[in-house]
């Protein structure tokens, strides 16, 4: 109760609140794609890639979450061209990219002066430092995130769920894959500020997960991973608030411990029914057809 009880008094925990619940949002939708997609690898790639756009603006004396949001398209397209262009040497393009991206940052940051305690926040995740303005930034990036998905959700269905599909409806999915390339880098900004770069794949996906058990459709999906990722960051707040933990760490915690029991009970669930409780959201496609 020490933690409510803090939230009516200090601004900075409310800010905190609201971000994680923002950054919930964008995850849970993407995430969803993220996990449908099997794309975690590429969604790694790009946030780690965010490194070397954070330590350039930093060189620059400007915003890192500038230089974030810049590398982070950057990057996305860059992947996702060599997906579509080299597919046989996929891997380790996109592993090359990531490693690169690393250095590049790690190499700004040595030469700009001084030990900046902001930058560290930003690899680690110090959500107790999200600021007002910030919160406006995510909310207009949720904003912008769910009309996009409103607008092209049958396209991203069918992208996501059988791309041969969506190919043969005439969809461009070259370009609408890019898009949704790029929708995840805006997503993996977000949640830098939330968790950091080092877990930032664990709060995009392991909500997803969990949702993906249970629900028989995308949208159910997606709907079940922002609620979950809003408990995981509620709780994991309320954790590191008790307990004098790092906030971020305690959230990723607390979605794995939930994720290794629901994935634990699914596989006890009676297996002479033949039939799951669920259908996954890759059959959700058979139903449009």
């Amino acid at each position: 109760m020490a933690f409510f009880d803090a939230l009516g008094q200090q601004n900075f925990l409310l800010y905190a609140l609201l971000a994680g619940w923002l950054a919930s949002l964008g995850c849970g939708v993407m995430g969803s794609y993220v996990v449908v997609k099997r794309i975690g690898y590429l969604a790694g790639s790009i946030a780690h890639t965010v490194l070397g756009g954070m330590g350039f603006a930093y060189y620059l004396g400007v915003n890192p979450l500038s230089g974030a949001l810049i590398s982070a398209i950057l990057a996305a397209l860059l992947i996702g061209w060599v997906s579509l262009k080299y597919k046989h040497q996929e891997d380790t393009l996109t592993g090359a990219l990531f490693a690169l991206g690393m250095a590049t940052g790690v190499l700004f940051i040595s030469q700009t002066p001084g030990y900046n305690v902001d930058l560290m926040s930003y690899l680690f995740g110090n959500i107790l430092m999200v600021t007002e303005q910030q919160l406006i930034w995510m909310a207009v990036a949720d904003v912008i995130i769910l009309l996009l998905v409103i607008i092209f959700y049958p396209i991203f269905q069918a992208l996501c769920l059988d791309e041969e599909f969506a190919h043969l409806r005439g969809i461009s999915v070259a370009f609408f894959y890019m898009l949704l390339l790029c929708m995840v880098a805006v997503t993996v900004v977000l949640l830098i500020q939330v968790v950091g770069l080092i877990l930032v794949i664990a709060l995009l996906t392991l909500p997803a997960a969990i949702a993906s058990q249970y629900a028989g459709r995308l949208v159910h999906m997606m709907l079940g991973a922002s609620l979950l990722g809003m408990l995981f960051t509620s709780g994991g707040l309320v954790v590191s608030y008790e307990y004098d933990l790092p906030a971020g760490a305690s959230m990723v915690v607390l979605a794995g411990i939930v994720y290794l029991v629901s994935s634990f009970i699914n596989y006890l669930k009676p297996r002479w029914s033949g039939v799951s409780s669920a259908r996954a959201p890759e059959q959700e496609i058979n139903s449009h057809e």
